[in-house]
């Protein structure tokens, strides 16, 4: 019994030895820097490149907060405070230039969201390479195009006088439409261009989502007597379902900004009140006017709204489980 009870306590291991686990988990993570030494370096201009352009630039954000002059400069301009932000919201334009930019951002939202994700759809249904390639390409070449291009080839179009559309109506009907001269038609132009020029881009995302579905359930869904449709809604539309969940977390996030470049070039004073929003308004009072800490101010704001709106919207797709953080 004693050399039963010897053998017994012999094979239970030891509390009081070295702990080995933990050194060759330090030993493993040197070599591991090490070995990753030459991919920290293809890193490096990244982090400079955010840390020069993106993160320092921020320090001026204090131009908002205080009454900026070029003599002074950022930090010997005098502090007002928050003069800049009272005397923006008194402004009586303010809330509708922010009830514009809201609208044209979610009808861009409402609109041009969804229609990347049926194209992407479709075009995942073509079975004929050479079709399929060549519509790929036809429909993202327009995401090239600079928004001055686009806005010529609108203003070629739609143009009252000139325009090729009006003219068309002109010998069919003896009539013109001012297009882009009533808010209306106006908005209804802006959003096809959005749509024409930026759908294509968000194809070629989801398309790569889709390429990431196991084609085996699609097999099975077939043997088990699923039709088109029914594949698409329950295996298609699922599998992708976490890419449009970030995509739409991001195009929340831009609610309170709409491009400056598209807008800028299709406005005139005539649809003002339809088509000032906020980053046209910043640049006339910022760079037209040299009001730049009233123009920081708003800029500042526009941010703060986007940052509320990604954690809100981010805060409630973590809710179903397709969180983005």
């Amino acid at each position: 019994m004693k050399l039963a009870d010897k053998s017994a306590v012999s094979t239970v291991p030891s509390l009081t030895g070295p702990a080995s686990p933990p050194v060759r988990g330090r030993r493993y993570s040197k070599r591991t820097l090490r070995q990753n030494v030459p991919l920290y370096i293809m890193f490096l201009p990244i982090i400079l490149y955010f840390i020069v352009f993106k993160y320092y630039p921020m320090s001026g954000l204090a131009i908002a907060f205080k009454n900026y002059r070029f003599v002074d400069g950022i930090w010997g301009s005098q502090w007002n405070g928050w003069d800049n932000f009272k005397l923006i919201f008194n402004n009586d334009q303010i809330s509708g230039i922010i009830w514009n930019t809201l609208r044209l951002s979610g009808l861009n939202i409402l609109v041009g969201f969804p229609m990347p994700i049926v194209l992407a759809v479709l075009v995942n249904e073509v079975r004929k390479t050479w079709f399929k390639r060549s519509l790929q390409t036809m429909v993202f070449l327009p995401h090239f195009l600079n928004w001055i291009i686009v806005g010529g080839i609108v203003l070629t179009i739609f143009s009252q006088s000139t325009g090729t559309v009006n003219r068309l109506m002109d010998a069919l009907f003896g009539t013109t439409y001012p297009f882009l001269y009533e808010p209306f038609s106006w908005i209804s132009v802006f959003l096809a261009t959005t749509v024409w020029k930026e759908t294509g881009w968000g194809m070629i995302i989801y398309l790569a989502a889709l390429s990431s579905i196991d084609q085996n359930l699609y097999e099975a869904a077939g043997m088990d007597g699923a039709g088109k449709w029914q594949q698409i809604w329950r295996i298609t539309l699922p599998g992708i379902m976490p890419t449009v969940i970030i995509m739409l977390i991001l195009r929340i996030g831009q609610l309170m900004e709409v491009g400056f470049d598209q807008v800028y070039m299709l406005q005139n004073n005539t649809v003002a009140e339809v088509a000032e929003v906020i980053s046209t308004f910043m640049y006339k009072i910022g760079i037209q006017q040299a009001h730049f800490s009233l123009a920081t101010a708003m800029g500042l704001f526009e941010s703060l709204v986007g940052l509320a709106l990604v954690v809100s919207a981010n805060f409630l797709a973590r809710r179903f489980g397709q969180g983005l953080w």
